[in-house]
């Protein structure tokens, strides 16, 4: 579960970046979730009164959680992102290997490319 203050809106954020859309919420906005098609894993959003976002990258208020999502096309997928309300990060460790960005409401997630052939 992440915390937020409108669980349906980030849901949906993450729904249309991912592509998943949102498997369920409540109109009310206090909860949502996503489930990735063929897979019985759950990505929940919860509605958090007072809600205070992470810093990335200063620890003093903690990043909470980190997704990272294997892209096939890092330009095409930073353009929906930030489409969608995403920044990208001041900070990026990984220089143009991959984007560290912030959700609309502050969470860091990267977008990366994909795994190299084994």
């Amino acid at each position: 579960m992440l915390d937020c203050p409108d669980a349906k809106a980030l849901a949906e954020f993450y729904g249309e970046l991912t592509g998943w859309g949102v498997a369920g919420a409540d109109e009310a906005g206090a909860w949502a979730y996503l489930t990735p098609p063929g897979t019985e894993v759950m990505i929940g959003f919860q509605r958090v009164e007072g809600y205070q976002p992470p810093r990335w990258p200063d620890q003093s208020a903690p990043q909470q959680f980190h997704l990272d999502f294997r892209v096939t096309d890092l330009a095409a997928s930073l353009e929906l992102a930030e489409k969608l309300g995403a920044t990208q990060a001041e900070f990026q460790p990984g220089g143009e290997r991959w984007r560290v960005l912030l959700d609309p409401v502050g969470h860091p997630f990267c977008l990366c490319p994909p795994a190299p052939s084994a």
